[in-house]
């Protein structure tokens, strides 16, 4: 195999695996999809075994394609890592920063990526953004360089390191006669109508403990499978909502209001996340580094910066 199998098959076959699709390889790749058909039938004709399989409208890997994904993200981990040894001892910064994040981080993950970028433009940065489900399945595999998230996984054995405060505040439409209220009691608001995320929400979880811990029973009018959801149904007037600070940041002031309630902000974090014995690459350690030392943001509009942080329970 090795005499024959081209780096570029492997990268392709490696993007593959990564994103699940034939058109999304390609495109990431620049090459048609003709093509990228073509190098995978001649790695497996090479290989000997079926490495891919078609199920409908899916693909997957067989048992022989996941071994290889894996070998072949161990070849690039140390290619990775070779090519930057190069560059510090060039002192330069080249190399590659693969980062992966739940919804929610898209109110402020471009924007620390950006700014990275601009620190270190020889580092080419990626950013994928999705739902939990598919981040944990991305760390179970090892895919990715690093993923960001409200809360580490239980289940998993990971290194995760605060980077950010993530604080959740009480959100109202501005014209909401508990707008201007101070020192709202959490009964009071209880009596208000809820949107909730979904069960099993991280926000919603850091919610109902709080109501808990005051004996006061919580029952959502609706159930949203997203914070823009909650977010134009508060402005709607369907009810009221407590959702992490940070989806105020593309927001205009006075947009929202902020209540000021017992309890709240609840101060969780955010956290960088990577799977225990990875092997990080320069670029990495270098994002790693950027995050735990970066000058600390200023308040979102809108926000009251007089009202006390409540830790929330672990």
């Amino acid at each position: 195999m090795r005499h024959y199998t081209t780096f570029r098959q492997l990268e392709i076959f490696e993007a593959i695996a990564r994103l699940g699709s034939f058109t999304r390889a390609s495109e990431e790749l620049f090459l048609t999809q003709p093509t990228v058909s073509m190098q995978m039938k001649k790695l497996s004709d090479m290989v000997g075994v079926p490495l891919i399989e078609q199920v409908g409208k899916k693909i997957h890997l067989t048992p022989d394609g996941q071994e290889l994904a894996q070998a072949t993200r161990d070849i690039f981990g140390i290619m990775d890592r070779y090519i930057m040894s190069v560059a510090e001892r060039q002192g330069l910064k080249k190399g590659e920063l693969r980062l992966m994040a739940i919804t929610t981080a898209s109110y402020f993950a471009p924007r620390l990526l950006g700014e990275f970028a601009k620190l270190y433009p020889g580092i080419d940065v990626s950013l994928r953004v999705t739902n939990k489900e598919q981040v944990l399945a991305s760390i179970a595999n090892n895919l990715d360089d690093l993923y960001l998230l409200g809360q580490p996984p239980e289940d998993m054995d990971v290194v995760s390191t605060p980077i950010m405060d993530n604080p959740i505040v009480v959100l109202a439409p501005p014209d909401h006669p508990l707008a201007n209220e101070k020192d709202i009691s959490l009964a009071r608001v209880a009596q208000e109508p809820w949107l909730m995320r979904e069960k099993g929400s991280g926000t919603r979880i850091a919610i109902e403990r709080c109501f808990a811990r005051e004996n006061i029973d919580m029952r959502p009018r609706l159930e949203l499978g997203s914070n823009e959801a909650i977010k134009q149904a508060i402005l709607t007037g369907l009810g009221i909502s407590a959702l992490s600070r940070h989806t105020l940041a593309l927001n205009h002031p006075g947009q929202f209001a902020v209540l000021d309630v017992q309890g709240f902000p609840i101060i969780r974090h955010w956290y960088a996340i990577y799977p225990a014995g990875r092997q990080l690459s320069v670029a990495t350690r270098a994002f790693l580094d950027y995050l735990l030392h970066r000058e600390q943001e200023v308040p979102f509009p809108g926000e009251r910066t007089d009202v006390p942080m409540i830790l929330s329970a672990p």
